[in-house]
């Protein structure tokens, strides 16, 4: 039982070492297009010239849902810079559930729906949640975060830009 526990920690230590790190080997996003929960879409080229924080979520994640204060609060502060916000609902997602959360909460930044998994795909096959993408204003991923984001953290990188 000592050895499962250390496994675990070991495990769990290494991906809060991963918070940020830097997006080397990143893929390529600028042909991502996003459709937003009320059909409308966003190709990521239109994006180009401000920063972009795509984060993946799932309804059924008690830490996605733990974390949208923190991205309203961000998204509140910082769009008036022109920063971006997309949260992707994970395709296992049930349309009706984004929907309902997405009211429900009251997201003042787009929602998009990834039902064929294309955006996943396109960020490196996405599978753990949260998971948010800061891509700076020349289109290229700056950096990941797994786990709850760092409201702190997020605006001291858009400061930097």
């Amino acid at each position: 039982m000592k050895a499962v526990t250390t496994i675990l920690l070991l495990l769990v230590a290494g991906i809060s070492s991963h918070f940020y790190h830097h997006a080397t080997a990143m893929p390529e996003v600028s042909n991502v297009e996003f459709t937003l929960i009320d059909g409308q879409r966003i190709k990521m080229r239109q994006l180009l010239g401000r920063p972009v924080l795509v984060t993946f979520w799932a309804t059924s994640c008690a830490a996605c849902i733990q974390e949208i204060p923190k991205l309203i609060s961000v998204y509140e502060r910082q769009s008036a810079k022109r920063l971006e916000i997309i949260a992707v609902a994970m395709p296992y997602d049930r349309p009706d559930h984004v929907l309902a959360m997405s009211k429900q909460r009251r997201l003042p930044y787009p929602v998009a729906l990834d039902i064929d998994a294309h955006v996943v795909r396109s960020f490196g096959n996405v599978r753990i949640t949260p998971n948010s993408f800061l891509i700076g204003p020349d289109g290229r991923i700056i950096k990941q975060h797994i786990g709850i984001i760092d409201p702190t953290a997020i605006e001291h990188l858009l400061q930097t830009m």
